[in-house]
């Protein structure tokens, strides 16, 4: 748990916002650019999202990893993201403190109506700019998969995809895994 801000020094206002979100009772909240956002994903979302989770799962187990929707801050910035799945390493996830994207193996995003458009922009640039190795977007919109990687500083240099659902799409290294996109039609 993140300590109350020290406001002897002026107000950090980074620090406090995030701070702040963190003890909203009852709804988890993400910040994207600034913009406070209430995470409340449908069924059909979430149906998305375990359809990949089931098929890592295996391999996570093996990477000693685990998977989950925790917090990831993006300090410097006016963000911090609760991805739909988050692949970390097991000893990372003790403590109850938010990540650091670099600190992922994967990050997946699942499109809604509410948030596509801030999942292929925002978080795509963001999680690059941050670290994160792998970004896979899996777009209920545009019923269609994109997996992101090479990250640096101005985007992500690799991009395998679009690949419509229906058609299997190779995870790489460390999970090299064929995920099966048929269920997500």
């Amino acid at each position: 748990m993140t300590s109350a801000p020290d406001y002897s020094q002026g107000i950090d206002a980074e620090r406090a916002l995030k701070f702040a979100i963190q003890h909203i009772r009852g709804d988890r909240v993400q910040i994207i650019e600034g913009i406070i956002e209430p995470v409340s994903p449908t069924w059909d979302h979430e149906r998305a999202a375990r359809l990949v989770r089931r098929q890592i799962e295996d391999r996570v187990d093996d990477l000693e990893c685990v998977e989950g929707s925790g917090n990831l801050d993006l300090p410097g910035s006016p963000n911090w993201f609760i991805p739909d799945i988050a692949v970390v390493p097991e000893r990372l996830a003790k403590g109850g403190s938010a990540l650091l994207p670099d600190q992922t193996l994967l990050v997946v995003e699942v499109t809604s109506e509410s948030n596509a458009e801030t999942d292929r922009v925002v978080k795509r640039a963001r999680y690059a700019e941050y670290g994160a190795p792998l970004y896979l977007i899996v777009d209920r919109m545009e019923q269609s998969l994109t997996l992101f990687s090479e990250p640096g500083r101005l985007g992500y240099t690799r991009v395998d995809g679009p690949h419509p659902f229906g058609t299997s799409v190779h995870l790489p290294a460390p999970f090299d895994i064929v995920l099966d996109t048929t269920g997500l039609t």
